[in-house]
């Protein structure tokens, strides 16, 4: 098939995440609409779909992926497969550490599909981490599984929702080592890719960062905290000579206002419960995580594995939306590349 870059198609794969949990609910549900210039391809065991598909009383057609066929978009109810079979039987709303190794089996294949061309991005599912952990994997989350994975030394967690993004300069660590991991390096390393990538994958030619203080007030001189003095300053003082638009360190109190917010394209906050909690606020639902500095485009939903859900009709694809919307967008960006 041939396609103009207005139509063409671009091959997104999805893995489920956690298979007892909503992630095999939200692909079910998502592709009984199609969604134009998307083939959306699930990693997955097809026989966990179907059998979710049956609970949900909904239509379910599984059609084996071939990534030498031309790409087409999906028809209603359709789901291109690259299946993984699950390790034990898949109790909807009950975890099993015996299929933890099967969640970490979709998301290797999905990445082999991104690094070799197969797919043009992947969007993940919920996971459970305690359950991984407890069948004995080491695992803190989709951001560093991945990064160690492709062999990337830095990625940057990014969340966003409509009129907000939020980068964070630690993610996954104890409040109480956050300090001594904000060095220079990391923090010049987390604005340079943050900063590359809004340029590479989003098309902002000269991106407008704000960047958050540590401490409360920003340090306020030094008189509670010197973390703004000895690191923060002098990595902004630098990539502001050099051209980039990144400015502060504004109070995090402060800079999560319309008049900041507005002029910002990212908010760049030290650590976890600095700016996610903001941004859940605004957009929890309807948000997605985005690891930025990969070299292959990977969104996520921005929830939990909600257990109680399974099967429910309340469950909201919203997250799962707007995280396909993304990988789309950055996709796009990125094949304008070559």
């Amino acid at each position: 098939m041939s396609t103009s870059k207005s139509d063409a198609v671009f091959r997104l794969a999805i893995t489920p995440g956690e298979p007892a949990g909503i992630g095999p609910d939200l692909l079910v549900r998502t592709v009984q609409s199609p969604r134009s210039q998307c083939q959306l391809i699930a990693i997955a065991d097809p026989a966990v779909l179907q059998d979710r598909a049956a609970l949900l009383k909904l239509p379910l057609i599984c059609t084996p992926f071939d990534p030498a066929s031309a790409p087409r978009t999906n028809i209603p109810g359709e789901i291109f497969i690259l299946s993984v079979k699950t390790n034990d039987a898949v109790i909807p709303g009950v975890l099993n550490s015996a299929n933890a190794r099967y969640v970490l089996n979709t998301l290797d294949v999905a990445i082999d599909a991104c690094l070799v061309g197969h797919v043009d991005a992947m969007v993940t599912g919920p996971v459970h981490k305690g359950v991984i952990n407890e069948s004995g994997v080491s695992f803190s989350g989709h951001t560093e599984y991945l990064a160690e994975r492709t062999s990337t030394d830095k990625v940057v967690m990014m969340l966003a929702t409509e009129g907000l993004r939020v980068a964070l300069v630690t993610t996954h660590i104890p409040l109480k080592d956050v300090s001594s991991a904000i060095t220079r390096e990391e923090l010049n390393q987390v604005l340079r890719i943050t900063y590359a990538q809004m340029q590479r994958d989003f098309g902002i030619e000269s991106p407008r960062l704000l960047v958050c203080g540590l401490n409360p007030h920003a340090g306020e001189g030094g008189h509670m905290g010197r973390e703004e003095i000895d690191v923060i300053n002098p990595v902004l003082a630098e990539l502001q000579a050099e051209g980039m638009g990144i400015y502060g360190p504004y109070p995090a109190d402060t800079v999560f206002t319309s008049k900041h917010i507005e002029k910002a394209d990212v908010i760049v906050a030290m650590y976890h419960d600095q700016g996610l909690p903001v941004l859940k606020y605004k957009g929890f639902g309807a948000a997605v995580n985005i690891t930025l500095g990969l070299p292959i485009v990977r969104t996520s939903v921005d929830h939990g594995t909600a257990l109680d859900m399974v099967g429910s009709s309340e469950i909201d694809t919203g997250s799962m939306s707007v995280a396909l919307d993304v990988a789309l967008e950055m996709a796009s960006g990125r094949r304008k590349e070559v």
